[in-house]
């Protein structure tokens, strides 16, 4: 169902959400009005979603007709937004940042003292030991798609670490299986990989070039959440990554939303 302009534009998040960040500058930039909505501040936002089948954020929302914010072509269309197109780094340099930010969160998990890893983020249900795990996390979602078939469902990027499995040498012990099964895949499957096949992910039509940009420059918005961790706990950031290392990837402007209530 089409929505008329006259019905008020809707924007789903919630703090911490890389996405939900870069859809609200994305129509901020863009000189668009919308209604905010932080999921988690908002009890009625859920159950308003959930009429619609909607189990996740970002979403935008004009009446019924509604999108993935993930994508920011469909936030286009959804705002009345021309959508001139986006330039994608090539795989090979989309792999090199990758294994840059897998490398940086392993490094910067080591510096977490282990009785601060239970700690929560602003006004997010989520731990540091949990961040650390969710970096991870996303790399091996993308290779499960990949070596495996399996599919990018709602639940992918809300894993968690086992019970058991929260202290730093078991993370880090994952984030060191990532990275070898990363390599394993380009070495192996990279160059035979084709790029434009469509991908099976749970937030609308995108190229496998397209998922594997997004994996990544997801992981390098949590790793700046990472960095601002430390930073939070006094700590100087081992071999801090600057700016230079998120250039050319689609990532929000800022670390953390600063809307009331997000922090």
């Amino acid at each position: 169902m089409m929505a008329t302009r006259t019905e008020p534009l809707k924007a789903y998040w919630q703090p911490g959400c890389s996405s939900c960040l870069r859809m609200k500058e994305f129509l901020q930039r863009h000189g668009v009005a919308f209604e905010s909505i932080n999921v988690l501040a908002d009890k009625e936002a859920f159950a308003d979603l959930a009429r619609l089948g909607i189990r996740s954020v970002p979403i935008i929302r004009r009446g019924d007709d509604w999108a993935n914010g993930q994508v920011l072509r469909d936030v286009a269309r959804i705002a009345g937004i021309d959508w001139g197109g986006s330039r994608i780094l090539p795989p090979q340099a989309l792999k090199a940042r990758l294994d840059l930010f897998q490398a940086a969160a392993r490094r910067f998990l080591a510096q977490v003292p282990d009785d601060k890893l239970p700690t929560l983020l602003p006004n997010r249900p989520r731990s540091y030991a949990s961040l650390a795990y969710h970096i991870f996390s996303i790399a091996d979602a993308f290779l499960d798609h990949e070596l495996n078939g399996t599919r990018l469902d709602e639940g992918a990027y809300n894993r968690v670490p086992r019970p058991g499995e929260e202290g730093k040498p078991a993370l880090l012990a994952y984030g060191e299986t990532v990275a070898e099964r990363l390599d394993d895949w380009w070495r192996t499957r990279g160059g035979q990989t084709d790029w434009s096949r469509r991908a099976d992910v749970y937030y609308g039509q995108q190229s496998v070039h397209e998922f594997f940009e997004r994996t990544t420059w997801h992981c390098g918005q949590h790793l700046r959440q990472f960095m601002m961790v430390l930073d939070q706990l006094g700590i100087a950031p081992r071999d801090r990554l600057g700016p230079e290392a998120f250039a050319d990837l689609p990532m929000p402007e800022k670390v953390w939303d600063d809307e009331p209530g997000a922090r």
